[in-house]
């Protein structure tokens, strides 16, 4: 039990909401709890009180985060008739740990500090596993004061924690974030299916590769489940395809040329074109093995 229990509010209690809420009740803050969806069982037995309305929960909480899906669904919470911004008094805070556009968020700061309020935007990566483990990477925009005013909420949260620089940063590399990661699936998708296709065996390929300067997080994790075929989520395709939309919209209005960003989507679109919008994103592979007509773990002819 943390001495200076808290009063926080969260809204969105989905896939890594409710792990991540689940962390600051077992710390021993009071939690002010409100999600469109069904209540999560461990979220309804755990003491939280339950809220009809973000309004609500902004209302009796001190600090209110945000775990919603996209920029729309983040903008409906907080500025709807019935959202965030209409239960803020002066002094409170605002955390949205969703992953959505940078450029939409200064917009939604600015509106936030013009109540006499703080706001922070503090993306994650790490996924379901490191929701429920609570180590999840955060990178943080918005002022130092407000980012150590809550830090000690974030680090019941993740193990990682940056502050990046003002409003809007954190989403920057949360998109930079999602860049990599997709165009590092696309280079081992790749990289294992031409392995397979020349008849060397993936698992061992892979191993080789472990120990070498091509060794990844994606190598290792990704790279198991294309052997292993377990495309399970993990983190939708669905869910990568609108973190790239954002890098590709974000790109377009500052000018900058993302040709390999642009692929992986269009690989990613593929996958959804045959009914994988809730496969793993690691699941990029198929779309390269439908090109080539040949499966990862297929005897050769």
């Amino acid at each position: 039990m943390t001495s200076q229990p808290l009063n926080i509010g969260f809204v969105g209690l989905g896939i890594m909401g409710a792990p991540m809420a689940s962390h600051l009740i077992n710390a021993g803050h009071r939690l002010f709890v409100y999600t469109r969806g069904k209540m999560p069982e461990a979220i309804a037995n755990s003491g939280a009180t339950q809220c009809s309305s973000a309004r609500d929960v902004a209302e009796r909480a001190d600090i209110t985060i945000l775990m919603v899906p996209d920029t729309c669904d983040v903008e409906a919470v907080l500025f709807s008739e019935k959202g965030v911004a209409a239960g803020l008094r002066q002094g409170k805070v605002v955390v949205d740990m969703s992953s959505i556009s940078p450029i939409a968020t200064k917009t939604f700061a600015q509106k936030i500090n013009a109540l006499g309020c703080d706001y922070l935007d503090a993306p994650v990566s790490g996924g379901e596993v490191g929701a429920k483990n609570a180590t999840l990477s955060i990178m943080v925009g918005g002022p130092d004061a407000v980012f150590e005013r809550v830090k000690p909420l974030f680090e019941r949260m993740g193990k990682n924690i940056t502050l990046v620089g003002g409003n809007g940063d954190g989403q920057t590399a949360k998109v930079a974030n999602q860049i990599i990661v997709a165009l590092n699936i696309e280079a081992v998708a790749e990289g294992l299916l031409f392995a397979a296709r020349a008849g060397a065996d993936p698992a061992r390929v892979r191993q080789a590769l472990m120990c070498g300067f091509a060794s990844s997080k994606i190598l290792e994790v990704h790279g198991e489940r294309m052997v292993k075929r377990s495309f399970d989520p993990g983190f939708r395709i669905e869910l990568h395809q609108k973190d790239l939309n954002l890098a590709l919209s974000s790109a377009r209005a500052l000018g900058v040329s993302l040709p390999n960003t642009a692929t992986a989507q269009e690989l990613f679109n593929s996958c959804v074109a045959h009914g994988g919008k809730a496969w793993d994103h690691s699941a990029m592979v198929r779309a390269l093995e439908k090109m080539a007509n040949f499966e990862i773990g297929q005897k050769v002819a």
